[in-house]
């Protein structure tokens, strides 16, 4: 009987950083996996407020399925909000082979998403202004992924908690990088904006970003649910992971289709248009930027293997 090895939140820290797992995320796309076959995402309501979510995934040497819970009511119980376990398999018998810890890996998996989209969208060369909304684990990776892959000069941080947003001034002035509380009229100004939340409305009026800026907004997967305003989608340039899950579950832009605002063609470009260098559909002269996120099960098991991998890669050099 085969063994399945088991990863924890600590064994896994620290095997890949977030433009490691970027570089495994474009890997994937140049081997020519497609986002928009991947399957969409289960849900399932639970008794209690909160979410049951199954994402499988299958591409070359493996397969996985990511079971995570969403409990909105567990940070009051000083629990964390995202739950879960990944279960990778051989791709050509379908034996589990490992077991990960499910919020760590998406910890990791959804800052690494936008580190890459921000590998194409983000000036380089100079400094960048940052304005970080959020400050629970996914405003940490964030910070973090942007700091791997651009020069950040300074960080605004804007959330609802004083404790948290001390907190993460404090932990981005550990990295180097110059940071302060701040408040949502700071977008105006910032050359990146990562939207990091729950948020169910917006967080900031979109007419106050600089045309040229970068946004990126990952905090929702819900067609009711967005971080960003009307007035953004409609004079930003989109792009996202793939086109259908965006048009299923990102309601940044399903909330201004359905006011009118825009039309299903808005969105410019996809992840894998950029990783392939394929020419995106060009937006308004000057316009800022906006990368939306939802969350698909291939980067769950894209960025697992690699996460695998790096552990064989640490066990064989104990071993030496």
């Amino acid at each position: 009987m085969s063994v399945i090895r088991q990863f924890g939140a600590r064994e896994l820290a620290g095997l890949l950083g977030p433009a490691g797992a970027a570089d495994a995320l474009a890997d994937a796309l140049r081997a020519g996996l497609d986002p928009e076959s991947c399957p969409q995402r289960s849900a399932v309501a639970v008794p209690g407020g909160g979410e049951l979510l199954l994402m499988p995934a299958a591409q070359g040497a493996y397969a996985g399925v990511k079971i995570a819970g969403v409990a909105p009511g567990n940070p009051a119980r000083g629990l964390p909000r995202i739950t879960g376990s990944y279960l990778l398999l051989d791709g050509a018998t379908l034996r589990p082979v490992a077991l990960l810890d499910g919020a760590a890996l998406t910890a990791l998996r959804t800052p690494a998403v936008s580190a890459l989209a921000l590998r194409y969208l983000a000036p380089a060369g100079r400094p960048l202004r940052l304005v970080l909304f959020g400050s629970g684990p996914q405003a940490y990776g964030h910070l973090e992924a942007a700091a791997a892959v651009r020069d950040v000069g300074r960080a605004v941080v804007v959330a609802r908690d004083p404790a948290g947003v001390r907190k993460l001034v404090e932990h981005a002035q550990s990295l180097g990088i110059p940071a302060r509380a701040g408040t949502a009229a700071d977008v105006a100004g910032a050359d990146l904006v990562l939207c990091c939340t729950t948020a169910r409305t917006p967080l900031f009026d979109g007419r106050l970003v600089d045309p040229g800026a970068v946004v990126v907004a990952v905090g929702s997967h819900e067609p009711d649910a967005r971080e960003t305003d009307t007035a953004l989608v409609r004079r930003s340039a989109v792009y996202v992971e793939a086109r259908s899950a965006a048009l299923r579950e990102a309601g940044d832009l399903l909330i201004p289709e359905a006011e009118g605002a825009i039309g299903p063609g808005h969105i410019n470009g996809t992840l894998a248009d950029l990783v392939a260098g394929r020419m995106p559909a060009p937006g308004p002269p000057g316009c800022p930027q906006l990368f939306k996120s939802v969350g698909m099960a291939w980067e769950d098991l894209a960025v697992a293997v690699a996460m695998y991998h790096a552990a064989d890669a640490v066990g064989a050099n104990s071993e030496t």
